[in-house]
């Protein structure tokens, strides 16, 4: 197979690397589904990891980003992105196929360490693909859009790792007690072969050839450059502070659902599965939102209903394995990947849109350094703050005496991992006031996105159900959006005397 960039790239070839990128992605997320995620946690436990450990792994891939500095100067040396992205990313599926051998060794530290050890070699390969696969996307894909593409290829992704994600949890948990740390070995050696289909897609996209970013010069003063652009470092603000919010708490989600709820693996992997799904069929909706109005005015509206779910997430405990706990914890994943579609689109978005042309490479390996110091120390520090919570407990009493009986009720109590729940949705706080600070065009309100999102949702349900018409004549939301959307416009428009 070639790998060396083309001299042209028509439309054709440019319409047929769009649908290779698509396939890319779903096949790419089902190794991640199989390997990654809720299955990597679950597989950890089951070797007896700490929660410090815990945060390790998950501040391996984002630390690993790191990777992506010197990665500039191997793309801008060799200049043929196509040729890294592919021989680094199927390196790294060898080493996920490597990971099958892990439930065979006697040694239960030396389990762990190769873990840690092989979970660092794929994420810094995964690193090396990234740095070169944003230059190449950035050079190839044309602006306009972005939205709709991206959303699509999301999509594919989310709907084909609901699948792989609910088949390894089931593997697992209905896998023999005794011998149920064997079934990684298969999900691993699975993902491995998801993995190299996805090379083979990445191999058919174009790569047009590198264009010049002027003269050569240091890296450090190439990656300076992002941070010294007034525009740019509030991406870069934002940027860190997201990833620490969030990776403060999000990597021990599933964690705390089974091991403090005490869920089996299978029904966390529903869980997850839910999420995934709210985000897959809201993503279309956020595409079409992002090329109307701006990536900051969906952000304005995804990033507020992340961070009550959140903060939810830690009262959920206080039922603890009521009826009413697992219905609610359906209801938060599913606010929670709706939003996390609007946030992961729009928040990509951001930087490929405003990374000045030709500049791409610098641009948005600053994005991914950022990301990956502040969101791996978040990680570490999140796993640290969880074993220091591991015997501490918070509780909120209501206690009353009379005559006859006394007694006591407890309002509110947390432990454990539902501190760095309310510590994230504590930091949310700061994450709106420095997108607060991002220019991107006209300014939104969030009124607007929402009544636009609903009636992109009514739009959407009458497109695909054939029950949706004459629901549609009966409750017809979206003529009311509409209408209401007009006459607001009206008002604008009409002068006033």
């Amino acid at each position: 197979m070639a790998l060396t960039p083309d001299t042209t790239v028509t439309p054709t070839e440019l319409a047929r690397g769009q649908r290779a990128l698509v396939q890319d992605a779903a096949w790419a997320s089902l190794t991640g589904a199989l390997y990654g995620g809720v299955i990597l946690v679950g597989f950890a436990l089951a070797l007896g990891a700490s929660p410090f450990v815990i945060g390790l792994l998950a501040a391996i891939p984002l630390i690993s980003q790191a990777a992506q500095l010197p990665a500039i100067a191997l793309v801008e040396r060799v200049r043929q992105r196509r040729r890294i992205v592919v021989v680094a990313v199927t390196t790294a599926r060898a080493l996920i196929l490597s990971l099958a051998i892990i439930p065979y060794l006697d040694v239960r530290d030396a389990r762990l360490a190769f873990l840690v050890v092989a979970q660092f070699g794929v994420t810094l390969l995964g690193a090396l693909t990234a740095c070169a696969l944003n230059s190449w996307l950035h050079q190839l894909l044309p602006r306009e859009g972005l939205g709709k593409f991206f959303a699509k290829r999301l999509f594919w992704a989310t709907a084909v790792s609901c699948a792989g994600t609910l088949a390894a949890g089931y593997i697992v948990d209905h896998w023999p007690v005794a011998e149920r740390i064997h079934a990684y070995s298969i999900t691993f050696a699975a993902a491995a072969v998801a993995g190299f289909v996805s090379s083979y897609f990445l191999s058919r996209v174009p790569e047009p050839a590198m264009t010049s970013a002027g003269p050569p010069g240091r890296i450090v003063a190439k990656i300076a450059a992002p941070f010294r652009d007034r525009e740019f470092r509030s991406v870069l603000i934002y940027i860190a502070s997201w990833n620490v919010a969030s990776n403060m708490a999000a990597p021990f989600l599933a964690v705390y659902l089974l091991q403090q709820l005490g869920y089996a693996l299978s029904t966390v992997t529903t869980l997850w599965v839910a999420s995934q799904v709210a985000n897959a069929l809201t993503l279309y909706l956020w595409g079409r939102l992002s090329d109307r109005f701006s990536n900051k005015a969906i952000l304005d509206v995804a990033l507020p209903l992340h961070f009550m779910c959140i903060l939810a997430l830690a009262f959920v405990a206080i039922f603890r394995q009521h009826w009413v706990t697992l219905p609610l914890l359906y209801g938060i994943h599913l606010a929670m990947g709706a939003a996390g579609g609007g946030i992961s689109l729009a928040t990509g978005n951001l930087g490929l849109k405003l990374a000045p042309q030709g500049q791409g490479t610098a641009y948005l390996a600053a994005i991914g350094l950022v990301a990956s110091v502040t969101g791996g120390l978040a990680a570490i520090t999140g796993g640290a703050l969880a074993q220091w919570f591991q015997s501490a407990e918070l509780s909120v009493v209501v206690h009353w005496a009379g005559a006859a009986r006394s007694g006591q009720v407890a309002l509110l109590q947390f432990a454990r991992w539902q501190f760095l729940f309310v510590i994230s949705a504590a930091l949310g706080l700061y994450v709106l006031h420095a997108l607060s600070r991002i220019r991107e065009g006209k300014e939104v309100s969030q009124r607007v996105v929402m009544q636009h999102f609903a009636l992109e949702a009514v739009r959407s349900v009458n497109e695909i159900s054939s029950v949706a018409g004459p629901l549609g004549n009966l409750f017809a939301f979206g003529r009311l959006i509409e209408r209401r959307l007009y006459a607001r416009r009206s008002e604008t428009q009409t002068p006033r005397e």
